[in-house]
């Protein structure tokens, strides 16, 4: 994931390859995201509460590691350390998984990513597709995965 800044009061930004990029609609920063599905014009990001976007996103919330973990595909939870940056629900599945044979592990992992390389995720809802992602990441961490992860 890459962060970019633009000042407008030097880059006048205001449409990219036709879509309207409406700097400041939905308060300030304006977050943006781009990706295969959003295509170069991008999209916005949702806003979820009612408060400041500094505020929403801010060291205080944790709507920034969402969004990071969500549109990144990628999870701060680490088998090695549950507690700190796994989920409750992270942390059971974790703790359920974690003493299985590594045969039972990598059949999982292949199910999970055969779902997504078949384009099942597309038709999930954000949460279920965010969820098969932590669960993915946490086989792989789990030795259910010969190739290495950061």
């Amino acid at each position: 994931m890459v962060f970019g800044d633009v000042s407008l009061s030097k880059n006048q930004v205001r449409e990219i390859n036709g879509v309207q990029q409406n700097p400041g609609a939905g308060g300030w920063p304006t977050v943006r995201f781009f990706n295969k599905e959003t295509g170069y014009g991008g999209k916005p990001y949702e806003k979820k509460t009612d408060q400041a976007m500094c505020d929403e996103l801010g060291p205080k919330t944790e709507y920034m590691q969402m969004l990071v973990e969500e549109l990144g595909g990628t999870s701060l939870c680490n088998v090695k350390s549950p507690g700190s940056g796994c989920s409750e629900k992270q942390q059971e599945f974790i703790k359920k998984w974690s003493d299985k044979p590594a045969d039972d592990v990598e059949k999982q992992l292949a199910r999970l990513q055969k779902m997504m390389d078949d384009g099942q995720g597309a038709a999930m809802k954000p949460d279920a597709l965010t969820w098969v992602k932590h669960r993915i990441g946490i086989f792989k961490q789990l030795g259910g995965s010969k190739k290495d992860e950061l």
